[in-house]
């Protein structure tokens, strides 16, 4: 479904998708999950693309998190309940799973659900004026343990219990030192640096990008290792881009990688 509030733009071989309610600090009602998981979903299934890049509109925040004035009409009965949760999970797994590396733009406020949704990125730039935080025990809500594993993946036990159980809320640079931030610069640099780091990614050779995120994440237990995916592991001599590579090396030029 196309969603007005969620909006896929694509520059050549990056894409990105833009969460557009600053009024409400980007905060997401069920439509807006759901059209977040759509439109990282056409990202995954485009084999053009190189790398993706998940931003929130204006200056004040990345995504507040779920909008919890909508929680009295989206949630509430057994049976409204297992539609948001299994839509939310599927938004939070749409960035994890995309088979290009993802970029979040952490700007301004990321927290609960969007402090979630930025730890399902492969890199997460921020300023000092970022804020990281998870108040889901202000709220009682329970985190899915597939939205608790990356946030334990990135941050540890101990971090990981700062957010859920005492509710900090963390500085751009106490988040860069815990691990929340992979990369911290400037506030007003933080847009600029996502794009510049999705163009850096984009310049890499796409094949080996993908294996190695999907490796890194079998790696790591979040996906099953298969027998099809060690072989995976011993298919690069055999691409055009191996060769190509290999022909510029010698040739002491840039390589001009095509994604076969």
């Amino acid at each position: 479904m196309s969603h007005p509030l969620i909006k896929l733009t694509r520059d050549g071989v990056i894409a990105t998708v833009t969460i557009d309610r600053p009024a409400k600090r980007n905060c997401m009602d069920l439509p807006m999950w759901i059209a977040l998981a759509e439109a990282m979903e056409d990202c995954s299934a485009d084999d053009e693309l190189r790398c993706v890049v998940v931003r929130g509109a204006g200056e004040e925040a990345f995504c507040a998190g779920a909008d919890i004035a909508a929680f009295p009409t989206e949630r509430g009965t057994p049976e409204r309940e297992a539609v948001y949760a299994a839509e939310i999970g599927r938004s939070f797994q749409s960035l994890r799973i995309c088979r290009h590396p993802v970029v979040a733009a952490c700007r301004g406020w990321t927290m609960g659900g969007g402090c979630g949704l930025a730890t399902m990125a492969d890199f997460r730039v921020g300023g000092p004026g970022t804020r990281m935080g998870i108040p889901a025990r202000n709220l009682n809500i329970f985190y899915a343990y597939d939205e608790l594993d990356p946030i334990l993946q990135s941050v540890g036990y101990a971090v990981a219990m700062e957010l859920l159980v005492e509710g900090r809320v963390f500085t751009g640079e106490e988040a860069f030192g815990k691990g929340l931030l992979t990369r911290l610069v400037p506030d007003e640099d933080v847009q600029a640096e996502a794009l510049a780091l999705a163009q850096r990614i984009a310049q890499g050779a796409p094949l080996a990008n993908r294996f190695h995120k999907k490796a890194l994440q079998e790696l790591r237990g979040e996906l099953p290792i298969t027998p099809e995916a060690y072989e995976a592991s011993r298919s690069f001599p055999f691409t055009e881009d191996f060769r190509e590579a290999t022909r510029a090396f010698m040739e002491k030029r840039k390589p001009v990688f095509r994604g076969r």
